[in-house]
């Protein structure tokens, strides 16, 4: 379910562009860089394994009607097939999208009712034959609405509507189908019209958010000119040709008498990321996945980050569906696949409780420990907490009433819930108990063993995500390799702080060489604020990436080097139709602007950022970009206008309040300046770049100590920056307080002993 706004996954970094310090020791005016920062997406290769050339444009060149004339409908497969067609009959897959029905319908709107929540009072009954919901819509008019599809069976169901234009619409309101009871999926958040995520919103659009996995082999087809979608499918719902691929060959085949011809044959990889094509959290980039092909290919896969999509142990915190946290688990790295659980035509799993793990955990399986689960889990054998996966797997309930488990396969530790407030399977089974109590137990059933490598990792992430220094030699560690290929991707992308740093750009450069397209995707992405900054070792290193076999590297590393690419080069064609695919979505046009950005067009660049303003006008972060953008256009009134508003939405953003006195600084309004500047450091007392400026903003006002003390505090929060020790001798010989003036010059020089300014003004203090 998406969020209230809109957290905009894409494979390239969305843009975040940093404002440069205020140079010297006077006000002067704001010069702006971009640079590119992540938000809010593996087929790991064993060492060896040769890339095949990189693919075609296939979703470009391929016109619907030639795709989707391959495929035969799964009703040509009931003759032959039938025990497995009478499987998926009635199994989720085959009921993940279809027409309403009074078969299957009928219970949730006969007879009508009313239901309520958050100020919405709604109605659900029949009109004509037709199934209706009135409820509060378009333009916060309360209208019926005509049930034309229907998402989801078990253990929910949505409902879509014509929003016109050829989108259609998921509502909020949806049904029980075991309970017989009409919800909110939105809970008590109580959305309304004109957020980007309420049902009437780009968030809840079936044509972008949910009908490529509900359906097969799906082509959004959004024409951005006319804001309309031309969606067209091979068949409604997930079908055996989801998976399986075209086989109106193979049909015919059969039937003409001709059997030469044989299904497609996908091996276990092959099959595991055909579900991954759906089962993840992940940036779309051709829009247009056939089963076969390598998943890095059409997508970028969402991996732990700076963001709260996951917790630092792995644990998922957001929906990421599944095959993120299974890319992350000993289970993956080990061989597992999703048919070895499951079954893929039922979507059952194929043997009922421990049963399923003890396959392998029986000691029969290579390099898989024994393991007695009574005697492991210290609970009783007919005991909840017996159950292997409700401590390894547990579950998180979306969308209300949709239990999912964490197939991330982590290993409880109420020590790390008390650190760093990491849930853990004993308390969220033992609520009525502390995490001290959990604690207690594990170090009494487990003792030394607790103390293992997965606590100390998520320790380091927990440290890399709030900036700890101490953090960088472990992250260092897995970016070099010191984990499996998922960890390595992850410290990709936590090295933000770092990316000064000699050994950290070399780590990355190296994993651009991995024999792994995970941990080259996100190492290209990473790399891309070097390349913005024109740090010569990373461009070069990116744009020999423009070759990599695998698309999701190529479009990252094309992001990264946009300024300079070829614009007829299949990297930066591939980039282009990724950016327009996605065009549809607030975030979709923030990077579209900075494409054009990158062309010389910021005319065309400040449409696509006022689009993206229009369509989620309640995120405060689009409010942000467009403000930089406006000032990069010398339009200072109108970025601080959004910067006022990005403010109003998130008060507690010290960043936008730093922007925002850097917009009061170009309109000369220092008073301003200083308010906003004291109110960034209050929110982040570590936020250097503002306790610089203000002590500038100070200096200016002929608050000299003041002015001292914030760069001192400056300096405190980033020790390595020679113009903040710089700036303050300046204003110490400027006070005739000579002696400190030499200290702080010559503090200057030892950070950067070729720094010019400050070399001049030590001599001149002689």
């Amino acid at each position: 379910m998406p969020r209230k706004t809109s957290s905009r996954p894409a494979p390239p970094r969305p843009v975040n562009r940093k404002w440069w310090y205020i140079t010297g020791a006077v006000w002067v005016a704001i010069l702006l860089v971009l640079f590119a920062r992540r938000d809010n997406s593996d087929r790991a290769l064993p060492s060896g394994t040769q890339h095949p050339a990189p693919s075609p444009l296939r979703a470009v060149i391929e016109p619907d009607k030639v795709v989707h004339a391959n495929y035969s409908g799964s009703a040509s497969c009931k003759d032959c097939h039938s025990a497995k067609y009478l499987a998926w009959e009635t199994s989720n897959h085959a009921l993940a999208e279809r027409l309403p029905s009074a078969e299957l319908d009928l219970a949730a709107f006969d007879p009508a009712r009313e239901f309520s929540y958050g100020t919405l009072t709604n109605k659900a009954g029949r009109s004509g034959g037709k199934f209706i919901v009135n409820t509060k819509g378009f333009d916060g008019a309360v209208e019926d609405y005509e049930v034309v599809r229907v998402i989801g069976n078990d253990p929910l169901r949505q409902f879509l509507v014509d929003g016109g234009n050829g989108r259609l619409q998921t509502m909020e309101a949806s049904y029980d189908p075991h309970k017989n009871e009409w919800f909110n999926v939105y809970g008590d958040e109580d959305r309304q019209p004109g957020e980007w995520g309420h049902w009437t919103g780009r968030g809840m659009n079936w044509n972008a958010m949910c009908a490529s996995c509900h359906n097969t082999r799906l082509r959004k087809n959004y024409d951005e000119p006319t804001h309309s979608y031309h969606t067209s499918m091979a068949e409604m719902t997930v079908s055996c040709e989801a998976c399986h691929g075209p086989m109106k060959k193979h049909v015919l085949d059969y039937k003409s008498g001709t059997t030469t011809t044989q299904t497609n044959r996908l091996d276990k990889v092959q099959i595991m990321q055909t579900c991954a094509g759906c089962h993840s959290r992940r940036g779309e980039l051709t829009g247009d996945f056939p089963p076969g092909d390598d998943y890095y290919d059409h997508y970028h896969l969402t991996v732990p980050d700076m963001s709260d999509t996951y917790y630092a142990d792995g644990q998922v915190m957001g929906e990421n569906y599944v095959f993120g946290s299974f890319t992350g688990s000993r289970m993956h790295a080990a061989g597992v696949t999703c048919l070895d659980c499951h079954d893929p035509h039922t979507t059952k799993l194929i043997l009922p409780g421990n049963n399923l793990c003890m396959r392998c955990h029986n000691g029969g399986f290579p390099n898989s420990p024994k393991i007695d689960p009574t005697a492991h889990s210290f609970h009783k054998a007919d005991s909840t907490g017996n159950q292997c996966v409700n401590c390894h797997m547990p579950h998180t309930t979306y969308m209300q009433r949709h239990p999912r488990r964490d197939h991330g396969f982590t290993i409880p530790d109420p020590l790390l819930t008390k650190e760093l407030g990491i849930p853990n399977a004993c308390n969220r089974c033992h609520t009525d108990k502390d995490a001290d109590w959990a604690l207690a137990s594990v170090e009494n059933n487990y003792g030394d063993k607790m103390d293992r490598h997965t606590r100390h990792r998520a320790r380091w992430i927990a440290k890399a995500r709030s900036g700890d220094e101490s953090a960088k030699p472990e992250i260092l560690g897995l970016l070099n390799g010191g984990d499996t290929p998922y960890w390595q991707a992850v410290a990709a992308n936590l090295v933000d702080p770092w990316l000064g740093d000699t050994e950290i750009q070399r780590a990355l450069m190296n994993a651009l060489s991995s024999t792994n397209s995970l941990v080259r995707s996100h190492a290209a992405r990473a790399m891309e604020p070097l390349a913005q900054a024109h740090v010569p070792s990373a461009e070069a290193a990116l744009k020999n990436s423009l070759n990599d076999p695998v698309r999701a590297v190529r479009v990252n590393a094309a992001w990264a080097i946009r300024n300079e690419i070829d614009p007829s080069s299949l990297a930066a064609r591939e980039l282009d139709h990724f950016l327009r695919i996605n065009s549809d979505q607030p975030g979709g046009q923030i990077q579209l602007g900075t494409w054009m950005l990158a062309k010389h067009d910021p005319v065309a660049a400040l449409g696509h950022f006022e689009k993206a303003v229009q369509w989620d006008p309640y995120s405060a972060p689009l409010h942000h970009e467009l403000a930089v953008l406006y000032s990069m256009l010398n339009r200072p009134g109108d970025a601080v206008r959004e910067l006022q508003e990005a403010i109003r939405l998130e008060p507690n953003q010290a960043e936008f309040h730093y922007k925002l006195a850097l917009g009061w600084n170009e309109l000369r309004n220092l008073q301003e300046v200083v308010q906003a500047l004291e109110n960034a450091v209050r929110l982040d007392p570590g936020h250097a770049r503002a306790w610089y400026n203000l002590g500038l903003a100070r200096n200016s006002l002929g608050q000299t100590t003041a002015a001292i003390d914030a760069l001192l505090r400056a300096e405190t929060a980033d020790p390595k920056d020679p113009r903040i020790p710089y700036a303050r001798a300046t204003i110490l010989a400027q006070t005739g307080r000579t002696a400190e003036a030499r200290a702080a010059a010559e503090r200057a020089l030892a950070m950067e002993p070729g720094y010019p300014a400050a070399r001049a003004l030590l001599d001149s203090l002689r």
